[in-house]
């Protein structure tokens, strides 16, 4: 192919920043109509060497302007090489639908004035109107992998023409189950295809296949857009401290508080998306769930009943992080802390998007927060730690949002029916009364009554760590400081665990899995008797049932176990 020229460039590009990256004057001028003004880090990286014609491979997250970046170099060289192109010369491949019509949208916008053809390839679109556009010859197909390697097997997509493979978000693609996928699709392609690989998170199967199916990449390493100083933030990000057994508790406490239009609600696996769905309707709540185990017609439908008001709320993996763009979306919840810090920058980049605010809240366990501290260091700014909503903080929010209601309800003019009885009643009543017995009533009516809930007990951090640093199953990054006394001997109920000294257990295993859990202090733990195959603890009296709580589906020294009052065992 050939390289690009310096006669090439014209007033008009160079009057744009990025005609100084080698792009042709007809795509520089299609970037000015589209309104962009100058490129991005990534953008800034990543298109000389792709125009060079390099392998690479590049980390970043949603709003850099990655798609640009890559696309923009390959269209050019595309067109440079001014030959029929009956087959494709591109091929994109990404992890979901709304992925592939986003970005063959923006292909086509970006290359029109270069004539080129594009082609979204994905499940739950006629496969015969595929076939009858990829029959009549296509230059660049943006697919989803399953979908591609359907057409492939078929020999209706074929790839021995390619010039140039991106795989984009590869990590997603990985965690969906599409690695095998993903390496017949590659082993159907040219050895000399220019491969581009970009992922939000590098783990090591990213590298992996970046070392089998790439040529010496250029790596490029892009965590977000930073704000500009003085800049407005335009999302407020916070965590609220909690033990495991009250999360679902506190989402709700969150919710209730926040009161947003919007909102997903990240979990990590899709079971825990199911069930926390399941939930969450059953305590009134419109959540609909999301994630890469359902069909494109259920991911339609929910995604139909979010973006027209029919559902207020999206519980869903990180798959559904990548390629949406929601605009009544106003909060961000994270449910489980991600665990690399690069997918949180992901999460909360739903909100905050063309200058609208947003809110991203993390509901992290005490044993978590070296993962926060993963985040801090990623992004370059502290999250607010804050105390979690109480119940006195939604009485007093449902008390202000009934109060709105009432002023609503004073200033129109259909309150003449009610008077008279007002009116009677203040005859034998105080008028402040009759009013305050009103609104009590309106709220028991509505479902705003908090009478019932539970305060969630306050978890504690100190010096930069959590009042316990164990993690689940025991395990815990340093030693405790031997315990003094513990409650008195007339205040503890003893607990069976079904571990005991065959499992290696010690007593600071089982101290650090219930303080972690629970969120107790260790001064409500008293003496530890470990025998072979389980051990006695005592704990306060008062707290005995939340940590038998807590420690429910918990891992000691590797084993799940079995937590109980102690029924009288030696």
């Amino acid at each position: 192919m050939s390289e690009r020229t310096s006669e090439q460039t014209s007033p008009e590009s160079a009057s744009n920043p990025f005609g100084d990256l080698g792009l042709d004057d007809r795509l520089v001028q299609a970037l000015t109509v589209l309104g962009y003004e100058e490129p991005t880090p990534i953008q800034c990286e990543a298109i000389p060497p792709l125009l060079e014609g390099r392998d690479l491979m590049g980390q970043a997250a949603t709003g850099t302007g990655k798609s640009a970046a890559f696309a923009l170099p390959l269209l050019q060289r595309l067109a440079e090489a001014g030959t029929p192109r009956p087959q494709p010369s591109v091929l994109i491949l990404v992890p979901t639908r709304e992925l592939a019509m986003q970005l063959a949208e923006a292909v086509y916008r970006y290359g029109r004035a270069l004539g080129v053809s594009v082609l979204p390839i994905y499940g739950g679109q006629s496969f015969s109107q595929q076939l009858k556009v990829l029959k009549r010859g296509v230059d660049v197909v943006v697919a989803t992998p399953g979908r591609a390697l359907d057409h492939v097997g078929r020999g209706t997509l074929r790839l021995d023409r390619l010039a140039a493979v991106v795989l984009d978000e590869a990590d997603e693609m990985l965690d969906m189950g599409f690695a095998e996928d993903l390496e017949a699709i590659l082993a159907a392609t040219p050895d000399d295809r220019q491969t581009v690989l970009f992922s939000a998170t590098l783990p090591p199967r990213i590298h992996e296949i970046a070392r089998h199916h790439q040529k010496d990449p250029v790596q490029v390493r892009i965590a977000g857009q930073g704000q500009a100083e003085g800049e407005a933030p335009q999302v407020r990000e916070m965590v609220y401290y909690v033990t495991r057994a009250h999360k679902v508790v506190a989402l709700g406490r969150v919710l209730d508080v926040e009161d947003p239009e919007a909102t997903i609600v990240f979990c990590r696996t899709r079971t825990e998306v199911d069930e926390l769905t399941e939930t969450l309707a059953a305590h009134g709540y419109r959540a609909e769930a999301l994630h890469g185990g359902m069909s494109q017609e259920q991911r339609d439908r929910v995604m139909k009943k979010l973006r027209g008001g029919g559902a207020d709320l999206l519980t869903a993996t990180d798959v559904a992080a990548r390629g949406l763009d929601i605009s009544r979306l106003t909060h961000v919840i994270n449910f489980d802390v991600p665990n690399a810090p690069e997918a949180y920058v992901h999460r909360i980049g739903r909100v905050g998007r063309a200058g609208r605010e947003g809110v991203a809240i993390t509901l992290a366990e005490p044993r978590e927060q070296r993962l926060i501290q993963n985040i801090e260091r990623l992004t370059r700014r502290s999250l607010n730690v804050a105390r979690l909503p109480t119940v006195a903080d939604l009485r007093d929010r449902r008390l202000e949002a009934l109060r709105t209601s009432l002023e609503e309800a004073i200033s129109g003019d259909d309150l003449d029916r009610f008077r008279s009885m007002v009116e009677t009643l203040a005859e034998e009543f105080d008028p402040l009364d009759i009013a305050a017995a009103a609104v009590k009533l309106a709220q028991v009516a509505s479902g705003q009554d908090v009478a019932e809930a539970v305060e969630i007990p306050e978890v504690r951090v100190s010096g930069g760590k959590p009042a316990s640093t164990s993690s689940r199953g025991g395990k815990r990054s340093s030693s405790p400081a031997p315990r003094k006394g513990g409650p008195p001997p007339g205040d503890v109920e003893r607990i069976y665990v079904g571990v005991g000294r065959d499992a290696g257990v010690r007593p600071q295993d089982l101290v650090g899995a219930i303080t972690g859990e629970s969120g107790i202090p260790g001064s409500r733990i008293g003496k530890i008797q470990i025998g072979d195959q389980f051990t006695l603890v005592e704990v306060g009296r008062e707290v005995v049932d939340e940590v038998i709580t807590s420690l429910h589906g918990a891992k000691i020294k590797g084993r799940r176990v079995t937590v109980r009052r102690d029924r009288g065992r030696p």
